[in-house]
């Protein structure tokens, strides 16, 4: 097995602000982070091939991920960004496809964990982006909140046809303990056939200190037994994740609450079929 890092980011400060990491907590973030440090790591907890995932809604940040990936044989897949909501936005998933790299765009996310709307991936001008998707064969990654789950159910009932990749199972509060309403929304959106999730951002959604597997388990339980391991990919979330666990930590916890009979779909083939890689 090759295990395939579904899920992480880069970004370098001297090109782009993350105007998201703010605040004391989130400052060890306040730093470049680049395939050349994610390598090293990569190797050694034997991952072969990884996933890089936008972090920011502006549009130059997708060509520069495509070329990464040219250049970078670690960096299989990306899931980028584009306005959903701009008119021509199938032209504009065309163009990216086009650029160096454009091979290497398997998705396309939108922080709709930001968007003040519940219901923003139901709006008119969101859901011709997502049948535009479906049409240039794309996968859309939802990183969302679970107030926002039940609008992720309605959206990937209305696209049949396209694949909806649920990350970080959808942040449920870890910390306080708390599994509903999360839980009943996730198995709605599990029941889905075209919808998938990644064990991943559970340790950031933890208590960053004291974090235990056994505080995961409930929560990683939930989505095997919703999603079954054929629709459920590994990712590490690096280097968000680096705030509560090294990146071998991450890895560690996600094999310790996993059945050793299921860890080949988990953590390879799920994300190669789902992404194409």
């Amino acid at each position: 097995m090759t295990i395939v890092d579904a899920h992480h980011h880069v970004w370098d400060l001297s090109v782009r602000d993350q105007d998201w990491i703010t605040g004391p907590e989130l400052a060890p973030l306040r730093r470049d982070f680049g395939v050349g440090d994610l390598l090293p790591e990569a190797r050694a907890a034997g991952v072969g091939r990884t996933v890089v995932v936008q972090t920011v809604t502006v549009p130059g940040e997708t060509p520069e991920l495509l070329a990464l990936a040219e250049r970078h044989e670690l960096v299989a897949g990306v899931v980028g960004w584009t306005d959903l909501t701009r008119p021509d936005v199938a032209a504009e998933l065309a163009r990216l496809r086009e650029l160096p790299g454009g091979r290497y765009l398997k998705g396309i996310r939108h922080q709709v964990q930001g968007e003040p709307d519940p219901g923003w991936l139901l709006r008119p001008d969101v859901r011709r982006g997502l049948t535009a998707l479906e049409e240039a064969g794309l996968v859309h990654d939802l990183v969302v909140l679970p107030h926002q789950l039940p609008a992720c159910v309605e959206a990937a009932a209305r696209h049949p046809g396209l694949t909806f990749v649920l990350d970080h199972l959808g942040k449920p509060p870890i910390a306080s303990g708390a599994r509903e309403p999360w839980e009943s929304a996730v198995r709605a959106l599990a029941a889905l056939p075209n919808t998938v999730c990644k064990l991943s951002g559970m340790v950031t959604e933890a208590d960053h200190t004291r974090w235990t597997v056994e505080d995961l388990r409930p929560y990683a339980h939930t989505v095997l037994d919703a999603f079954g391991p054929a629709r459920l990919m590994y990712g590490s979330d690096w280097p968000v994740c680096t705030l509560a666990a090294s990146y071998g930590q991450v890895l560690d916890a996600a094999r310790a609450l996993t059945d050793p009979a299921d860890r080949t779909r988990i953590f390879e083939r799920t994300a190669v079929r789902v992404y194409g890689l």
